[in-house]
C-alpha cells in the first residue's frame, strides 16, 4: 500500500509542483518515475496523448492516452496541451486539463517529457516547476539498456542512440542532474529533491498563519 511520507507530521498548506524528468531514451526516467509513483500518493502523473502505436503491455488511459493523429491536430487547435512535440514521426502532448485539477487538490505532478516540452512548460508554469535531468554512466551502457528492455527494433535502437547526443545537450537547462549508474542510489537522490523542493518557503502557503499562530495564538 502506497502512503504519503509526511501524512504523520504536521501538514502546512502549500502549491503543488510539477516535477519533471527527463532523460535520452533507456536512461531510466520511466523507471524512476514508477518508483516514485509506487511510494508516495501526494503526486499524479501526467498521462501523455501520444499518436504512436502502444508497446506491449502498454495500456490505453494508464500509460498513455493513444489517439489518431487527426484527434492529436484538433486538440492542438483547440489550445488543450500544455506542451507538446514531435518525436520519431510521432507526437505526443501533455493535456492541460487533467493537470489543473490535480494541482487543484494539492496535488504534485510529475512529468515524463523531452527537452522541447519542458521548454514549453517552463513558460507556462513559472516557478512551479521543478527540472530533473537523467544522465546514463555511459553511452554503451545505454545502447545496452535500449536493446536489453527488447522493445524497439534494431534500427530504432540506433536512432535513438543517434538522438542521445543531442538530448543530452540540453542539461544546463534543468535545476539537477541525476547520474543514474545505480537504480536506488538514483531513486534516493530524486526522493531528496522532491521533499527539499516541497519544503521550499515560498512554497508554503499556510506557512504565514502557521508562523503567526506560534508567535501569538491569541490573535488567530
Amino acid at each position: 500500500m502506497t502512503t504519503d511520507p509526511t501524512a504523520t507530521h504536521t501538514q502546512i498548506p502549500r502549491r503543488g509542483l510539477l516535477l519533471v524528468l527527463s532523460s535520452p531514451s533507456g536512461a531510466g526516467k520511466s523507471t524512476l518515475s514508477r518508483r516514485l509513483l509506487q511510494r508516495d500518493n501526494n503526486i499524479a502523473m501526467s498521462i501523455s496523448t501520444t499518436t504512436r502505436p502502444p508497446r506491449p503491455a502498454e495500456k490505453n488511459g494508464v500509460d498513455y492516452n493513444f489517439v489518431t493523429i487527426e484527434d492529436f491536430k484538433k486538440m492542438l487547435d483547440e489550445n488543450a496541451f500544455l506542451e507538446y512535440a514531435k518525436v520519431f514521426d510521432n507526437y505526443y502532448g501533455t493535456p492541460q486539463a487533467p493537470v489543473e485539477e490535480a494541482l487543484s487538490q494539492g496535488k504534485d505532478v510529475l512529468f515524463d517529457i523531452d527537452w522541447q516540452g519542458t521548454q514549453q512548460l517552463a513558460q507556462k508554469a513559472g516557478g512551479d516547476l521543478v527540472r530533473i535531468f537523467i544522465l546514463p554512466p555511459s553511452t554503451e551502457e545505454l545502447e545496452r539498456r535500449l536493446y536489453s528492455r527488447a522493445q524497439d527494433s534494431a534500427d530504432i535502437v540506433q536512432k535513438r542512440m543517434s538522438k542521445a547526443a543531442q538530448e543530452i545537450s540540453h542539461w544546463p537547462e534543468y535545476d539537477y542532474i541525476i547520474v543514474n549508474d545505480d537504480l536506488d542510489h538514483s531513486d534516493a537522490q530524486l526522493n531528496a529533491i522532491l521533499q527539499a523542493e516541497r519544503l521550499k518557503r515560498d512554497r508554503q502557503t499556510g506557512l504565514l498563519k502557521f508562523v503567526s499562530n506560534l508567535v501569538d495564538p491569541d490573535d488567530n
